[in-house]
């Protein structure tokens, strides 16, 4: 009796760690972006519109104007060829839902106004690719009604420019600045639907 025992909680155990292994395994936000090897600056990423981990302006989502918000940024690095932006949502169903992407953006950018139109290419060069929503531009928050979701805008400064076409998805702008980010910035906004 006592060595049966004995082998249930062996196995009880091995069990027990094998599923803590898978556990610490995965994480909410998967490091999507493999960065340059050395140092990647940090940029400092912020909105008139909305604090760090704060919610969102109706304005900035599909129950408002649905216009992108005014973005701000310093402490890109000297040598900085081009700047990119996704703004994404993990806490999406079925997958991490993709709201914008903007690269090309010229190295001396410090700022992009509120309402940046969907077109495929801005006058100063800059490129949008397709959202989620398969369009160009920005797509704002519009959560299942629910817990509120996070939306991380996540800006990159490169040290090489890109040769993407206008159109181009997320992944294809991930695998573009894989070993080019020499700068990193992010900022996150949350909306909840009522």
């Amino acid at each position: 009796m006592q060595g049966r025992l004995n082998h249930s909680i062996a196995w009880l155990v091995a069990a027990l760690v094998i599923i803590l292994l898978a556990c610490s395994g995965q994480e909410t936000e998967k490091q999507e972006t493999p960065e340059k090897e050395g140092d990647v600056m940090d940029i400092e990423l912020t909105s008139t519109a909305f604090a760090h981990n704060a919610s969102i302006p109706v304005k900035y989502t599909c129950d408002g104007e649905d216009v992108s918000p005014p973005l701000n940024w310093t402490g890109a690095p000297e040598e900085t060829k081009m700047i990119a932006l996704i703004c994404d949502d993990p806490d999406a169903p079925m997958k991490t839902w993709v709201h914008w992407v903007l690269y090309c953006i010229p190295p001396d950018t410090t700022s992009l106004e509120e309402g940046i139109p969907g077109k495929e290419t801005l006058p100063n060069g800059s490129r949008h690719g397709i959202n989620d929503f398969r369009r160009h531009g920005y797509g704002g928050p519009c959560p299942p009604r629910g817990k509120p979701h996070r939306y991380f805008f996540k800006l990159y400064a490169l040290d090489t420019e890109l040769e993407l076409n206008p159109g181009a998805k997320k992944k294809d702008l991930l695998k573009a600045m894989e070993g080019h980010i020499i700068g990193k910035g992010e900022l996150i906004g949350t909306y909840q639907r009522k």
